[in-house]
């Protein structure tokens, strides 16, 4: 099966030659503005506020009810009727990201204008830095809704469009952790093939069927014990969950599963609170569990192991409480940041970056067929996978319930870190994100090993009402 032609992914890149040409006629800021708001969007489209607009479910129709239905189904799921949906169903209007504001991405920070500034340097600056962000943001491997895939489940699903964006969100952040372990924080898609070995072996890794490690197959088996089923949405917690499980039974061994052909690179710690959860509490992430991880991960040895961390959070009732939000846009200027999984209520996304309120996500709500990329195919067309639209929602609308994630090369890096992480607590006047400490005590260090149990959660002491610590 082939993927969608490259424009449906990327459409709103701008022409590099033309975009130069312009700047050099303006030299002036105003022309940057112009690029923004040719290449950020913000609003959901028609699929996030009606998610029950093409049901999955099978009916009885009459075929030529069935065949307009396809139809219509056609014409709104493509890239034009999307865009149109965009501008006219979404919030009503399409902002512009500030020119002269910092713009944070994955650890990354680009200023794309010189304030107060229209000299031609400036300018060129400006624009430099604007193409440098663009090639950034579209070499993030994106992963979207998908059709036409190995059925699953027993009603025998063959795409997960409506139900999916939890998994797929996921999917990009371990998808970024596997880049920046394989291929460092620097690499860019390039322009030209062939591509790189394990750029596509990742790529790879994620094929919609059970033969490739981080299927949407696997990742609902794996997480069956958390309630995640095929057809059924999931929030932030048991998915983070299902990746920790999906990562012990293809580094281990489960008795019960066959061991899948790849693994994660890198061992996977789920920071949550003090007895996993069920007794309240910011979540601690604990130096003494990420040693035992580590050691576990590397059969023994005495090298730290690379790590991803996962910090599932609940922030909020009914949105996140403002306190929280310096704090979650500082997570982005860590140089570990993999991002959030967050968006709005039932519609998740992966938000990339921030610009001052602004949480700029990468969206999974995209239709396209599915496609298998063999591992050993340095031309195949990867288009599908990469996305130059940016889009952004304000950061107090998304939803409370979220996951940030972090990614550890080595020792060093896995306590700047916990460093990092200590001083942002310190800024949090006593509703920190979460903690670090160096061991959790004899009462949570098996913690890993308990069944934990959905139905138990008490308060955290010292807060109430909005800033109530709940079970994810």
């Amino acid at each position: 099966m082939t993927s969608l032609p490259e424009g449906a992914a990327d459409s709103k890149l701008p022409d590099s030659s033309s975009s130069a040409s312009n700047q050099a006629e303006s030299n002036s800021n105003s022309s940057t503005s112009s690029l923004f708001s040719s290449i950020f969007t913000s609003p959901f489209s028609i699929f996030e506020s009606n998610p029950n607009l093409f049901s999955t479910e099978k009916k009885d129709t009459k075929p030529r009810t069935n065949e307009w239905t396809k139809t219509i189904k056609r014409i709104m799921t493509g890239g034009a009727m999307r865009r149109i949906q965009e501008r006219i169903l979404g919030t009503g209007r399409i902002d512009t990201l500030s020119p002269s504001s910092e713009t944070w991405l994955l650890g990354v920070c680009y200023k794309v204008a010189a304030e107060e500034s229209s000299s031609s340097s400036a300018g060129d600056d400006a624009h430099n830095a604007f193409s440098a962000f663009v090639e950034d943001f579209s070499s993030r491997i994106w992963i979207t809704y998908r059709k036409g895939f190995e059925a699953m489940g027993e009603a025998r699903y063959t795409s997960d469009v409506n139900w999916g964006c939890m998994i797929r969100s996921s999917q990009m952040l371990v998808a970024q952790a596997l880049i920046f372990h394989y291929l460092g924080r620097s690499w860019r898609k390039p322009a030209e093939k062939p591509y790189n070995q394990n750029y596509i072996k990742i790529l790879h890794q994620f094929g919609d069927s059970e033969s490739h490690a981080f299927s949407i197959h696997n990742l609902v088996r794996a997480g069956k014990g958390y309630g995640l089923a095929a057809g059924s949405w999931l929030g932030p917690y048991a998915m983070c969950r299902a990746w920790e499980t999906l990562a012990r039974e293809n580094n281990v061994g489960e008795p019960e599963v066959e061991k899948r052909k790849e693994s994660l690179p890198f061992a996977v710690y789920v920071v949550s609170g003090d007895g996993d959860g069920e007794r309240g509490g910011a979540p601690v992430l604990c130096r003494d569990v990420a040693s035992r991880l580590s050691s576990e991960f590397s059969k023994g040895g005495a090298t730290w192991a690379p790590m991803l961390l996962l910090v599932p959070l609940v922030l909020g009732l009914d949105k996140v409480n403002p306190r929280y939000l310096p704090l979650l846009k500082e997570t982005f200027m860590f140089p570990q940041s993999l991002g959030i999984l967050g968006g709005k209520p039932g519609a998740s996304t992966y938000i990339v970056g921030v610009q001052d309120e602004k949480a700029l996500y990468l969206d999974p709500h995209e239709v396209q067929q599915a496609v298998d990329i063999e591992s050993d195919n340095l031309e195949a067309d990867t288009s599908s996978y990469h996305c130059s639209t940016v889009r952004h929602i304000p950061l107090d609308q998304i939803d409370p319930s979220l996951a940030i994630g972090f990614y550890c090369r080595d020792k060093d890096d896995f306590d700047d870190l916990c460093s990092r992480s200590s001083e942002l607590g310190e800024k949090a006047n006593g509703a920190p994100l979460f903690t670090v400490t160096d061991s959790l005590g004899a009462s949570s260090s098996n913690r890993f090993d308990d069944a934990f149990n959905l139905e138990q959660y008490s308060e955290c002491s010292g807060h109430a009402g909005e800033d109530e610590w709940q079970l994810l």
